[in-house]
């Protein structure tokens, strides 16, 4: 991988964990338990059937659609044609919990832990076993190393 891919790397990373860090970082409500179709719908006093009328679909139809959005079970196209048609903008985003360079150093030291497994082993069994600070410098230093390579070696 040449420099200048491992830069553009990079800085991609960096852009969309600045993306995401506004999305982990926003204090959004919670999703109403009827979904968030129906709550604005009814929150503008705009009749079912007025509704049903305006997306092209009869007032049944609504219900489902609003009902498969309440259980999750909606599709992006839908819940996107709904939000049109209540003037609002479908935003949609996966937000991970942590920061990506947090999940990269995880994922890093969990593989080097699996990696060092069977040496660590073999190594208690001839009574040579490397104990506690230096086993984790170890661990340390190959998951230093695995985050210095390729990405996809993570998730092998």
């Amino acid at each position: 991988m040449t420099t200048q891919t491992k830069r553009f790397q990079q800085l991609q990373f960096q852009q969309v964990d600045t993306a995401l860090s506004t999305w982990r970082g926003a204090q959004l409500p919670a999703r109403p338990p009827a979904g968030w179709a129906r709550t604005v719908r009814e929150a503008l006093g705009i009749p079912a059937t007025a509704q049903a009328k305006q997306l092209g679909i009869t007032p049944s139809g609504l219900q489902k659609l609003e009902q498969a959005e309440a259980s999750q079970v909606i599709t992006l196209a839908s819940l996107r044609k709904l939000a049109e048609a209540l003037g609002c903008e479908l935003q949609y985003a996966l937000v991970p919990r942590q920061p990506l360079a947090q999940q990269l150093q995880d994922r890093a030291i969990q593989v080097a832990a699996q990696q060092l497994a069977p040496v660590t082993h073999t190594m208690a069994l001839e009574d040579q076993a490397v104990q506690g600070a230096a086993r984790q410098l170890q661990r340390d230093l190959l998951a230093q190393e695995l985050l210095a390579g390729p990405r996809r070696n993570l998730w092998k």
